[in-house]
């Protein structure tokens, strides 16, 4: 991020204060500092509130970027525990029962995406009051991104999510928790189709993400994974993949790639299972598979490479070659199958060369020929979304998604935190595996 855009941050830690001031029995005012009206009312306010909401998301080990890869990772074998003594990293790894609501890696997806979310709803809701309705146009789409992403980390890793922000609420099912996401994004879509977003705002938030693009993938994602096959399809295709498109978490000196930061520099964290990338049997990457040596990288023992490599390493928002595998997925499993064109679409990624993806990442692998059935395509569309989308934190919701042996994951859902637990009395219970 730009060291320019810091300067709005504090707009969206004053807001926290001042969300759960009511829990305090003395007030400590600063004379000198933004109201909360201030703050929620004018666009330079909304604007501190948006970068604070990508600065929480995509930085630091208690960020829901961070915690979502370890969590995902560790749980789906794609990494391994480095350092005994990181209790939350080795209980993820045994899995089970060992994995319970004292889990800081849990709460730090649950809390950052439930505070997300509250923040997003403050910017959407409340930039449909300014007059410049193309600036509040990008307020609103920026949040958005950011909140849909919130809903589905909470929806991928827990059966039930909390319906909304606040004091004992009620909770819906994982699939109307993607609804809800893909909901967001159809309201930021629209505003921003009736309102451009304006250049004063883009030079206002850090530089990386491509705010359309990334809601129509974000879109065909989280429709993919509530099982609705023809809106991830049609949303997939609305989404631009020129070698010339991306969206990227973007870092600097004051906000550094926290996989670098936290697993890569130490190497005292977490790294990557083997070389396989912890694929077993018929999902182990094929020899010469050139993603392989773009994620990992053996140094005595195999190490993280590809976007946890540098410091300021950009991040990927989603991958062009997720997008292409939402339309491989789709066409396959549609009411009748259309698995020619599912075909088509896996062996954009087969065969896709380092050179012509944005950000490197091809297999360079001949293409795949013959007959195959639905089952031997969507086996297909696994193994090399397993491949491709490494590291992403998507993985366990497609080991569900493909029916994969509940053996080869640690859990398939999570307890809820005590925090929740101990202040909510609608928690549903715990799931038993």
């Amino acid at each position: 991020m730009k060291n320019l855009k810091s300067k709005y941050i504090g707009y969206a830690f004053l807001l926290t204060a001042v969300a759960f001031s009511s829990a305090c029995n003395k007030e400590y005012l600063n004379p000198n500092a933004a109201t909360a009206e201030e703050v929620l009312t004018s666009a330079k306010g909304l604007t501190g509130v948006t970068v604070g909401l990508q600065k929480n998301f995509s930085t630091t080990r208690a960020g829901v970027l961070y915690a979502s890869i370890t969590l995902n990772g560790l749980t789906t074998n794609e990494l391994i525990s480095i350092n005994t003594g990181n209790t939350n990293e080795e209980r993820l790894v045994a899995g089970g029962v060992q994995v319970d609501g004292t889990n800081t890696i849990l709460l730090n997806v649950w809390a950052g995406s439930n505070k997300i979310i509250f923040d997003a709803d403050n910017v959407i809701n409340n930039s449909a009051n300014l007059a410049d309705k193309n600036y509040a146009s990008g307020l609103i789409a920026h949040a958005s991104i950011f909140k849909a992403l919130a809903l589905g980390n909470l929806s991928e890793y827990w059966e039930r999510v909390p319906a909304s922000i606040g004091q004992n609420v009620t909770f819906i099912s994982r699939v109307e928790g993607f609804n809800k996401a893909i909901a967001t994004i159809d309201n930021a879509l629209a505003v921003i189709a009736a309102n451009p977003i304006s250049a004063s705002f883009t030079g206002n938030i850090p530089a990386g993400i491509d705010i359309p693009n990334t809601l129509n993938a974000l879109k065909a994602r989280y429709a993919l994974f509530a099982g609705n096959y023809a809106l991830a399809l049609t949303a997939a295709n609305a989404v631009d993949l020129s070698i010339s498109k991306k969206s990227t978490f973007t870092y600097d000196a004051l906000n550094l790639n926290p996989i670098f930061e936290i697993a890569t520099s130490t190497n005292n964290v977490i790294q990557p299972k083997n070389i396989s990338l912890g694929q077993t049997g018929a999902n182990v990457p094929d020899a010469g598979d050139a993603r392989i040596p773009f994620y990992t990288v053996v140094n005595t023992t195999v190490r993280i490479n590809g976007f946890g490599a540098a410091t300021f390493a950009q991040i990927p928002v989603y991958l062009p070659g997720e997008v292409t595998l939402i339309k491989a997925e789709a066409y396959a499993r549609q009411a009748t199958p259309n698995l020619s064109s599912a075909l088509t679409e896996l062996n954009k990624i087969v065969t896709k060369t380092a050179a012509t993806d944005v950000f490197g990442v091809g297999a360079a692998l001949p293409a795949l020929t013959g007959t195959y059935t639905q089952q031997q395509l969507l086996d297909l569309i696994y193994k090399h979304r397993c491949i491709e989308l490494f590291m992403s934190g998507l993985k366990l919701e497609d080991m569900r998604r493909f029916n994969q042996p509940l053996t080869d994951r640690k859990r398939n859902f999570f307890p809820y935190p005590f925090q929740e637990r101990d202040n909510n009395t609608n928690t549903p219970a715990d799931p038993a595996f």
